[in-house]
């Protein structure tokens, strides 16, 4: 983490230096075509890096704290055994500085300052990479909106008289989102209808300079963060939306085409949090659900505690932990493979399928999606001959939930009696239950996404914590909503800091909706 911040600082300080550029005749930092031309290492490099930092695979302890205790746990997909800091920490909402900060750190010290390099000297000469490097930021960034709301992002490196940046309010950012994707489809749409070269080809750890494919993901991007606004904002999200589902290319629609980030021969940093540290388990709701419904990805997911009776247990969040050792015994992660997933086919049938509850042109069939959504799942894992007795079962629902080691944390009833099989004559709020479920489900284990999700619908049904130490600023029954402003930027960028709080719903704390979370 110290690294991190170092080079962050750093970061600031070329800003701040970049202000006396124009005083001087050569920018030491400009590239010439001669440096460019060739292999392109000198663009490629630092989108790369890009990439392996959106969730970073070189460091497991930034990865930690960067997703696994905050989302892949507030999601409900997993549960630490280990009672840190004397069980006050994030899983019992007493949120701690010094866990809030590496999302935020990563992005502004391992992405944006490479997204910016590029595009600063590809711009109007390599646009294919400078398309690259703004779809790159989108991706990256639209998850740290999600996780604080305001960003500085159409501000960075910026810096004001007194010093200090802005930030654009969620708002804000999402028009500038879309704004940047807009820019990316069309030149990369371009180079794609116009060249067979793949220029970024040894740099991309996801589609080895395909065009298409890139396009198809930013399509998918689109429809992603239209839906996310579709409460607060139906109208720019339906516009939106119709973009991307109207688009020559299309959508992700194959598991063959699903956005995975290479980051082979490192494990995923999962694995090393679960199996090496043992800090990591099956969260309750997980068990719940997944053996309710008696869900064949189960095992793909997790491990049983008992392989002759595959049993299952999962931790429920934010429980009272006397010590490490009493929780770690229950299930492990199954090991999860080589690269980082972040959007799927199966995940873009459901956006699909949601879409076309709301009458979006060209989302089609909202059953057929859904449908189409988990048999894509299925497909996923090499398991499709359990797909028909799956989708059309009427009375799997998710189970109660029994803690063997301390009674006080079972739940009686599910909290959900949603089940698999689709009906066109449900309710509208029936059907997007069925259909987040099962998305849920379909997206692990990319807990910040699912996180974002069940804060926008209330779905599936989390099991709410036990223990609150947040001292009433976080209310038990509504959930963790948001992670504070880091203190790093409360130091440096005061000011900006005091502006970027003025645009929030309320307080800077994890009570605060997002602007996109509306009740």
């Amino acid at each position: 983490m110290r690294n991190t911040i170092l080079l962050c600082m750093a970061v600031m300080l070329l800003t701040t230096c970049t202000r006396k550029f124009e005083e001087i005749n050569t920018n030491p930092y400009d590239l010439y075509d001669d440096e460019l031309k060739g292999n392109f290492k000198l663009l490629g490099d630092p989108l790369k890096q890009s990439m392996l930092n959106i969730l970073s695979s070189s460091d497991v302890s930034v990865a930690q704290l960067q997703q696994n205790l905050m989302g892949d746990v507030f999601s409900g997909y997993m549960m630490t055994p280990n009672p840190f800091q004397d069980n006050r920490n994030n899983m019992t909402y007493d949120l701690l500085d010094s866990w809030n900060d590496d999302a935020w750190l990563t992005a502004y010290g391992s992405v944006m300052p490479n997204c910016k390099f590029v595009m600063d000297n590809a711009r109007g000469k390599y646009m294919d990479f400078y398309a690259w490097a703004q779809l790159l930021k989108v991706i990256a960034m639209h998850r740290i909106s999600d996780i604080y709301g305001p960003v500085i992002y159409t501000h960075y490196a910026r810096i004001n008289d007194d010093h200090s940046i802005d930030y654009d309010s969620q708002q804000e950012a999402y028009t500038a989102f879309f704004n940047d994707l807009d820019s990316a489809i069309t030149t990369l749409t371009h180079f794609a209808d116009s060249t067979g070269t793949r220029r970024f080809a040894d740099f991309d750890l996801s589609y080895k300079g395909d065009y298409i494919k890139w396009v198809k993901l930013a399509n998918s991007l689109r429809l992603r963060l239209a839906i996310r606004i579709s409460k607060v904002d139906p109208v720019l999200a339906k516009a939106e939306g119709e973009k991307a589902l109207a688009h020559s290319y299309g959508l992700i629609s194959s598991v063959a085409d699903n956005f995975n980030i290479d980051i082979s021969p490192a494990m995923h940093p999962v694995n090393v949090i679960c199996n090496a540290w043992n800090d990591i388990r099956m969260g309750a709701p997980m068990e719940s659900i997944l053996t309710g419904y008696h869900d064949p990805r189960l095992p793909y997911y997790f491990r049983s505690v008992d392989a002759k009776d595959s049993v299952y247990h999962g931790i429920r969040n934010g429980i009272a932990i006397p010590g490490k050792d009493l929780y770690t015994g229950f299930s492990k992660l199954a090991l999860l493979p080589s690269y980082i997933q972040l959007l799927t086919a199966a995940e873009v049938y459901f956006l699909k399928a949601e879409a076309a509850l709301y009458g979006w042109k060209g989302a089609g069939d909202a059953g057929s999606n859904y449908e189409q959504g988990v048999y894509l799942s299925f497909q996923q894992y090499g398991i499709t001959a359990a797909f028909n007795d799956y989708i059309h079962n009427t009375t799997y629902v998710a189970k109660p939930y029994v803690d063997p080691q301390n009674a006080a944390n079972n739940i009686d009833s599910p909290l959900s009696r949603i089940t698999i099989r689709w009906d066109d004559d449900a309710t509208t709020a029936c059907k997007l239950e069925r259909i987040i479920t099962q998305k849920w489900i379909a997206v692990f284990p990319d807990g910040q996404e699912a996180w974002s999700e069940f804060r926008r619908t209330g779905y599936p049904k989390l099991f709410p914590i036990v223990v609150n130490n947040s001292s009433g600023k976080i209310p038990t029954e509504t959930f963790i909503r948001r992670i504070p402003f880091i203190q790093f930027e409360y130091t440096t960028n005061q000011a900006g800091v005091k502006r970027a709080v003025a645009t929030l719903k309320g307080a800077d704390n994890g009570g605060t909706r997002l602007w996109w979370d509306l009740p």
